[in-house]
């Protein structure tokens, strides 16, 4: 069965453009030009990815992915002519999994679409990881910390992951970015100061944990047990 494709954006012409494009690649593709059909279209289709704008006029694409992380997990791919690091910050703290900049190559962004709709089969083939005060089921898409239990979306899910197979490892910023978001995202190191801060937020809870110490200039290291802030 193909993978489905939602495609949201007021440009018709872009629209018409990435439809061509994924559907070449036979994957199923519907599209909306504006925010409110767009959710519409996603609860009747139930797609494995979506592709939208940032800019639209109703509701914006950070409104838009806030309202589809509270129904789903689905894979949120952001496209905007704002390079600006404030605005990629504030689209992933929203919820969006990856950010690509306009104008942007098709081939690149094929790459990140085939990325992010390879992650959940690779995933559930896993066994679960239980290390610490963590248990890990990539099948189930679940995480505990010490018992209680921790949503997480799917970009937050796979750095835990990532660093729960490499607990006490220092992972460099390179690694990290290439492992979770592919080779074309080492370059963007906003996306880990994001998904790591909204991961301590979370591991934490109301204790005063550190799960995830900071290695300066270097990257991280995931300290399972805990360590005192």
């Amino acid at each position: 069965m193909a993978e489905r494709i939602l495609v949201v954006d007021d440009e018709i012409q872009i629209t018409r453009v990435l439809r061509a494009s994924l559907s070449a690649q036979r994957y199923d593709v519907r599209t909306a030009n504006d925010p409110e059909e767009a959710l519409r279209l996603f609860e009747e289709w139930n797609p494995d990815l979506v592709i939208t704008d940032l800019v639209m006029p109703g509701m914006s694409g950070i409104d838009f992915s806030r309202a589809i992380r509270r129904k789903a997990r689905t894979p949120i791919l952001v496209l905007s002519v704002r390079d600006q690091e404030h605005a990629k910050v504030e689209a992933l703290d929203a919820g969006a999994d990856d950010y690509v900049t306009k104008p942007f190559s098709i081939q690149e962004l094929l790459a990140r679409v085939r990325a992010h709709l390879r992650r959940a089969p690779e995933r559930a083939g896993d066994g679960p990881v239980e290390v610490g005060d963590f248990l890990v089921d990539p099948g189930a898409h679940t995480v505990a910390v010490a018992g209680r239990p921790v949503h997480l979306t799917p970009k937050e899910f796979d750095l835990l992951l990532l660093f729960a197979r490499n607990a006490g490892k220092v992972l460099t910023h390179r690694a990290l970015l290439t492992a979770v978001w592919g080779a074309q995202s080492a370059q963007q190191p906003e996306y880990l100061r994001v998904f790591v801060g909204q991961l301590r937020k979370k591991l934490q809870g109301n204790t005063h944990r550190e799960y995830i110490q900071t290695e300066p200039w270097v990257g991280y290291r995931f300290l399972p047990e805990g360590g005192a802030q």
